[in-house]
């Protein structure tokens, strides 16, 4: 063995060392936003759900009472009209209900655990990516080869984009949670199912385009991922405040996760705006990958199932932006075709490139 391969080999295994020490900092980071949700549910939530709809309420009847009535003055007498009510919400049951306090519920000590658990966060990431870096190193080019390759890019550029958030001072930190579970197991699906030994690349992928096109890829596609957990979110939290309005009594875990999550209205808000913001570089990405497969393969399209995908993908985001744009299509229904989107971005990723043959089998499963 040459001094070059040797120098590879230890690389590559310091890489894998460095990602199952993300791991373990990641899971540390898991029980630290559990002990945040724990710690604030012990704490009194000074506003409930049910408060939360009185005083929303409460606003909207004090805000009515303080409109003056229209006055039409007509031939031979006048005649008053009340002032027509404005709906700022698309979706059923209009309702004006503020955020929640967050995970921590407004208790100091779940605070703090929150703040462990970002900085655990922060650690993982940067230990993470060093560990990609290393694994670019072990073969001299991008790391981007095969699916192993793509999953810890995928989780390391996700983590970035929630920790970006909160360094924006975004209000994101209820994304912590769902974000590190499955930032687990898309780590645990790397490092058992999906993992491939350091190799070169085949000759189709020597190109500068690799680090322009998939890169943009993999970004999209973790932007894309946070934009999906916020629309599962607010369509739970929207049922959830449906079933107040109409005067239910939801269960007390439910009301506990619940109250403390931003209100639907901002849930919605954010999922779109995450969305519409990448989309535009998902637009790019298809180019670009177009026009890599007419310096590699001497055509830009050629219905490929990866390009066909994509393409379906792309369709299904902008019906989605369509829909959330057009009245009477905002809130839940625009929900399902964003969902709809990113399980057909999801099949792209995994299930065209492990079951589907095509000029894009790179997986290199097993």
């Amino acid at each position: 063995m040459t001094l070059a391969a040797a120098t590879n080999e230890n690389l590559a295994n310091i890489s894998n060392t460095l990602i199952y020490s993300a791991m373990a900092v990641y899971t540390l980071a898991f029980f630290a936003y559990i002990a945040e949700w724990l710690f604030g549910s012990r704490s009194k939530v000074g506003r409930t759900a049910a408060a939360l709809t009185a005083d929303a309420d409460a606003g909207k009847a004090a805000k009515t009472a303080d409109a003056p009535a229209v006055t039409v003055r007509k031939a031979g007498g006048t005649g008053v009209l009340e002032r027509p009510q404005v709906i700022v919400r698309a979706a059923a049951g209009a309702r004006d209900v503020p955020d929640g306090p967050g995970a921590h519920g407004g208790d100091e000590q779940g605070d703090l655990y929150g703040r462990i658990a970002v900085s655990l966060t922060v650690l993982a990431f940067a230990v993470e990516f060093c560990g990609v870096l290393t694994r670019a190193l072990s073969v001299q080019r991008a790391p981007w080869g095969n699916m192993y390759e793509f999953n810890i890019t995928f989780s390391t550029v996700a983590v970035g984009v929630y920790l970006s958030l909160l360094a924006l001072k975004k209000n994101v930190r209820w994304l912590g949670l769902p974000l590190i579970t499955s930032v687990l197991l898309d780590l645990g699906l790397a490092v058992t199912v999906l993992y491939t030994a350091s190799d070169q690349l085949v000759p189709a992928l020597h190109s500068y385009w690799l680090y322009i096109h998939v890169s943009t890829a993999i970004f999209c596609g973790a932007v894309f991922y946070v934009g999906a957990v916020g629309t599962v979110l607010y369509l739970f939290k929207d049922s959830y405040e449906s079933k107040l309005a109409s005067g239910g009594r939801p269960g007390h875990f439910a009301t506990s996760v619940m109250e403390r999550l931003p209100a639907s209205a901002s849930l919605d808000k954010f999922s779109y705006r995450v969305n519409a913001a990448v989309f535009p570089l998902w637009t790019f990405t298809i180019i670009a990958g177009a026009i890599w497969a007419g310096d590699a393969w001497g055509r830009y399209w050629g219905w490929d199932p990866k390009e066909t995908w994509s393409f379906i993908t792309w369709v299904c985001y902008a019906a989605y932006l369509h829909a959330r744009a057009t009245a009477g299509w905002k809130g839940r229904k625009a929900a399902y075709i964003a969902l709809a989107a990113f399980a057909c971005w999801l099949f792209n990723y995994y299930g065209v490139n492990i079951f589907v043959s095509g000029k894009h089998s790179y997986a290199d499963v097993g």
